[in-house]
């Protein structure tokens, strides 16, 4: 069986239609993953154990002729922040390398409802903050395009299991990008849903009004075949949607782009963007004249000075949330220890990394007495400002489009000693997450040196089902999809 050609959609039908079975399928996924795992380091956790007996158990239903779900005996990786019972689930940190959660995150309890099986957890950067899964505290993920260079992050290990095929699909969270830049980098489709569309009851915490859980897929179809499996509205989660708002994109995913109206803010086109990535996003935007699409340019000139609120308001929010992680209530406890400040101090210390560090210090000054106006309060005003210009714009146009990136997968370690520069990696992505509307990465070219290279294609509030149509149809165009690298 040749597991790192079959898609999703493929896989799961294949199995329904008893093709092959999930045993199979299941198997022969872990036998690429002992010879390709050793050269990405994606994976912190694998379940071949308990992945081999979920999967025993769906084909014998499916003989049976019982009913089974949507996803079938269909694999799926999980990253390390999503809680799962009876799995670890580490943040990629010291604090919680022997966390074992007692219970499942909604989008795990929906999966497994869904008969999806879960067969590892993935690396990332600690706590998700980082844009190159280089801060994990256990392994450095590699590129499968190129294993000199990182594969974006903080979803870099999610991202990096789709693009080297040792998964068909994957989960990742997304507070400023950590999903689509990686997606971008490593080839692969990846999509932050609307906030709110999809729970967060599980997630553990970065930044509490930026994070969203989302799919990264080998194509378009696949993406949209686990939104519409993984959203929903959670009674446990007091900022998931009350509104009826679930779609089936699959029945809709295919009807083109003819008469879409397409906007390209011209603010995300200036210095500093790679002239390869110029190149192929401005590609992208002429095949989408030829489908029949309308296309403007357009202002969104607020969004310049995103890129300062978020990490203001995301630190602050990180210093938050990070707050319980102390070695008395949850988290990493030193050996030597003579006083409770002295506990915390040495738990935090030799448990957290630099890079989460630097955003707690951060965070906790913009939220400090004397401070928290001139900082905080303003971000979160610019934020409502960038909500609202975005809300006006999806009011003319039905999507819009931009790079993912402004520079290609860079190699290992190039940006380690200058945070500035690894910020800036997620100057075209950050807004959306302050705006809290959907975007999606889609692979659209290769560089000269065989790099992949992602469009971005933002949405309105629960807009998903446009972006899919829009995604689909250039994916079709391209033809690119399904080029896997050599490794």
């Amino acid at each position: 069986m040749n597991i790192e050609t079959l898609t999703l959609e493929a896989i799961r039908d294949g199995i329904r239609e008893r093709n092959f079975t999930s045993e199979e399928v299941v198997t022969a996924l872990f036998d690429r993953i002992k010879l390709i795992e050793p050269k990405v380091n994606a994976y912190i956790t694998l379940c071949e154990e308990e992945a081999l007996a979920q999967s025993k158990l769906i084909d014998k239903k499916i003989e049976n002729g019982e009913k089974v779900g949507i996803l079938a005996g269909v694999p799926i990786a999980i990253k390390d922040n999503i809680c799962t019972d009876g799995i670890k689930t580490t943040c990629a940190s010291k604090m919680l390398e022997d966390f074992i959660p007692p219970y499942d995150a909604f989008v795990i309890k929906k999966l497994k409802e869904a008969d999806a099986i879960i067969i590892g957890k993935t690396n990332m950067d600690e706590f998700a903050m980082g844009s190159s899964t280089e801060n994990s505290a256990f392994k450095k993920t590699k590129n499968p395009w190129d294993l000199e260079r990182v594969p974006g992050g903080s979803s870099g290990g999610s991202a990096s299991v789709v693009g080297a095929c040792i998964a068909p699909a994957s989960l990742g969270s997304d507070t400023g990008g950590s999903i689509r830049q990686p997606a971008a980098f490593c080839g692969v489709v990846g999509l932050k849903p609307t906030y709110g569309l999809v729970s967060r009851f599980g997630l553990i915490a970065f930044g509490s009004s930026l994070d969203q859980i989302g799919p990264l897929s080998k194509n378009v179809r696949d993406n949209a075949l686990i939104l519409e499996v993984i959203q929903g509205h959670d009674p446990l989660d007091n900022t998931s949607t009350k509104n009826e708002i679930q779609k089936e994109y699959l029945k809709t995913i295919d009807s083109g782009v003819k008469g879409m109206k397409i906007g390209i803010p011209r603010q995300f086109f200036k210095d500093g963007l790679d002239s390869e990535i110029s190149e192929a996003v401005l590609n992208a935007i002429e095949k989408y004249k030829e489908l029949g699409a309308e296309v403007e340019e357009i202002d969104l000139p607020i969004t310049e000075e995103g890129l300062s609120a978020y990490y203001i308001i995301s630190s602050a929010e990180a210093s938050s949330n990070l707050a319980r992680f102390d070695g008395i209530r949850y988290g990493f406890r030193p050996q030597n220890f003579e006083s409770v400040d002295e506990l915390i101090e040495q738990s935090r210390s030799q448990a957290f990394g630099a890079e989460v560090k630097r955003r707690i210090m951060l965070g906790t000054y913009a939220l400090s007495s004397g401070y928290y106006d001139a900082y905080y309060n303003r971000a979160q005003k610019l934020k409502k400002k960038i909500s609202i210009q975005f809300k006006e714009a999806f009011e003319k146009y039905d999507v819009l489009l931009s790079p993912v990136s402004p520079v290609l997968p860079f190699k290992c370690g190039e940006k380690t000693n200058n945070p500035l520069e690894m910020y800036l990696a997620d100057i075209y992505t950050i807004n959306v997450n302050l705006a809290g509307i959907p975007a999606l990465s889609l692979p659209c070219a290769f560089s000269k040196s065989g790099l992949p290279i992602g469009l971005q294609i933002i949405g309105s509030h629960f807009g998903e089902d446009k972006i899919f149509k829009a995604a689909y149809a250039l994916e079709k165009s391209l033809g690119i999809t399904g080029k896997t690298p050599v490794l």
